[in-house]
This record gives structure tokens, sequence and C-alpha cells, in this order.
């Protein structure tokens, strides 16, 4: 028996674990992502969106559960996804960064913006 089987997750690791297995669920490969721009800080050093699925004709909000996967900031205030930095598409970092937390390809979902 190895270590790492008998090693207990943090809540943190849990949670992410749980995130994961639920958007494995909810995403297939070549699904669009779309990406709503809440927010732009004064700095423009960071940005908030919000990421939705169109699941049977109706919009589906993944924004919380694609944070935890992703481990990146959840603004609670703006119910947004916080993404920092500049001079990047957002949207497209986010969706593949989703991509390989989920799939372990990083082309495996496409983004558009709304």
């Amino acid at each position: 028996m190895s270590d790492t089987a008998t090693k207990t997750l943090t809540p943190k690791q849990a949670d992410r674990e749980q995130a994961i297995g639920y958007l494995k669920e909810s995403l297939r490969p070549g699904d669009t992502v779309y990406v709503i721009l809440r927010h732009v800080s004064k700095s423009g050093m960071s940005r908030l969106i919000d990421l939705y699925l169109i699941k049977n004709g109706r919009p589906f909000r993944i924004t919380w559960t694609a944070a935890k996967a992703l481990e990146l900031t959840y603004d609670r205030r703006q119910e947004s996804l916080r993404i920092n930095g500049c001079g990047t598409d957002v949207g497209f970092e986010a969706v593949y960064n989703l991509g390989w937390a989920v799939l372990n390809d990083p082309n495996a979902f496409k983004h558009q913006w709304l």
C-alpha cells in the first residue's frame, strides 16, 4: 500500500476534488463555456467573470464550481470568479485551465464571450 492511498485530503483538497467530479459529469469535450465579464478593477489588474454552460436550452452557471476546481478566488460580493493579471484573455485562460483540471486536456472546451 502506498503513502498516497492512506493520505487524507484537507478540506480544501476535498472541495476541489468534489468540484472536479461535478464538472466531469456536466462537461463534455467540445462543449462551449460562455463567459460574461462582470467587472474590471480600476487598476486593470483583475477581472471578475461568470462562466455558464447551455444545457437543454437553458443557462447553467458553473462559476462557483469552476473557482473551486481551479483554486481561484470566488468574489462573494460580486458573485464572480476573480482572475488576476492584465494583457490576457481571461475567458480563454479560465476555460483553458478548466480543461486541464477536468479532462487533463487544455483544449477540451471552447469559450465564447457574451
